[in-house]
This record gives C-alpha cells, structure tokens and sequence, in this order.
C-alpha cells in the first residue's frame, strides 16, 4: 500500500500550500536534508559525510540529472518538493526560492541526509513535549566552535539543533534518540552551550529561539544544516540546499531508521 500521507503533504509543498518549517508535519515519516552540488563536488562531498556520520548521515545518493528520489520516495521530485530552498554561489546565500528548477542541469548530483525532526515523534510519544513543535515554531539551530572533519575542499563547523528537554527526561531522551542513527543519534552535547562556542543561547544562528524554563536543560543534537556552514567557509561554485526547517518528506517510516 502507498504511504498517502508523505505524498499528500508533497504535493501541498509543490503547490505552495505549506510554505513554513516542516516540524510536526507527516508524523511517523522520516524527513530529510538535501544538498545538491555539482558532479566535481560530489566525491569531496560524500567523503566529508562519511568521515562526518553525525550531522551529515547519508539516507540517499541520487545519479547526476536525476531528481526522483526512487529509494526513499519514489514520484517525488527533490526539485520542487520542499517548500523553501536556499542557494550558495561561491561561499555566499545568493538567494532564496520555492523551487530550483531555474537552476537544474544534467551535472548536479543530489544527497538526501537524515533529520532530527526524525525521531521527534518517538520523543513525543514518550511524554516527552518538544516546545518548537507546541507553538509552531521552528527549532532553534547553532553554529558551534567545533569543527568537522575535512574532505577534499569541505570544512566548516558543526551545527547543532536545541531542544529544552525536562532535567528528570535528559536520560530518556537520549535512550531514544540513540535508536535512530540514521537521523543524527544520540545528542552531541548536554549543558553548557557556551562549552561549545554557543554565547547567547537565546539568538539561534538558524531558526526560532526557544524558552528554557528552570526545570530544563538544553540539549544539542548534530544538525544537517552543517553543510550551509560549511559551503560558507569551503565556497563551492554552487550549492543548492534546504531552507532550515524546510525539510524532505520521504515515504520511510521512522520507525525503518530504528535500531533495537
């Protein structure tokens, strides 16, 4: 049987009906980031995630050209499926659109990478509230002082997502989210931002900020925004990517990324 939902909320984005963050959308389905460079890049660029599983945990590869995603969402176009993309040109953000077909050719290779808001849903269902998701709201993104592994011409810092977790559910939900390394794993970092390059917590670099209540702890996740970092300080010619929080919906199930 065919996953109705994923497809429904697609075809929503392709039509500019869900034009905001995809957090909460779909429940159940996994969501993915999307770097797209071209063919000269792609080896550096599939190194650098290998040598980077966590903010960068590759879910599919797709053939210069090609733009249907047949492994994790077979009909779906990666070109006009996500609500906003974000385009860099020589280490700058040259612009900001609802499609890249303006920009396609037969040279550009395409990775979908595992998401955050992934595992969001197990979270959820073990009581444990997520606050970004309750007020509609982005989640909240940092770039860190802690650098990645370099790869042909990529290097840059880590970006982390924050979520304000419960201090008696920190073990928790670090249990959980250990079962789903294909979408970031277990967090980076519990506490202390500032030990991680973060002054200011309340002034994310990417998405909204996010209220931190006495009873709470920040904890930090890998984020695959890392490579939007990353194209600023290695400056390919092009690299086109997901808006933050505007992710892929694919067909798989959360659940398929689980680990016992």
């Amino acid at each position: 049987m065919e996953n109705k939902i994923p497809q429904e909320t697609r075809k929503q984005i392709r039509q500019g009906k869900l034009v905001r963050p995809t957090c909460g959308m779909a429940p159940g389905f996994t969501q993915a980031n999307l770097v797209v460079l071209p063919k000269d890049y792609a080896f550096d660029f599939l190194v650098f995630c290998q040598r980077n599983p966590k903010p960068c945990p590759v879910l599919e590869v797709l053939e210069p050209g090609k733009y249907e995603p047949v492994l994790t969402a077979p009909k779906a176009d990666i070109r006009t499926d996500i609500a906003l993309y974000r385009v860099y040109q020589n280490g700058r953000l040259a612009a900001e659109v609802e499609d890249i077909k303006g920009y396609w050719n037969d040279d550009l290779v395409s990775f979908l990478l595992g998401c955050s808001f992934t595992f969001e849903t197990a979270l959820i269902k073990a009581g444990i509230g997520l606050r970004h998701i309750d007020e509609g709201k982005n989640v909240s993104m940092y770039v860190t002082s802690v650098p990645t592994t370099p790869a042909g011409i990529f290097h840059g810092p880590l970006v982390v997502s924050m979520r304000s977790i419960p201090r008696d559910r920190v073990v928790k939900a670090v249990q959980i989210t250990s079962r789903y390394p294909g979408v970031h794993g277990a967090p980076v970092h519990i506490g202390e931002p500032e030990a991680i390059g973060i002054a200011d917590i309340s002034k994310p670099d990417y998405g909204d900020p996010t209220l931190i209540k006495a009873n709470e702890v920040p904890v930090f996740w890998a984020c695959g925004v890392t490579p939007q970092a990353v194209a600023l300080q290695s400056k390919p010619s092009l690299m086109i990517t997901h808006s933050p929080g505007h992710m892929f919906i694919t067909d798989l199930r959360d659940e398929d990324l689980a680990v016992l």
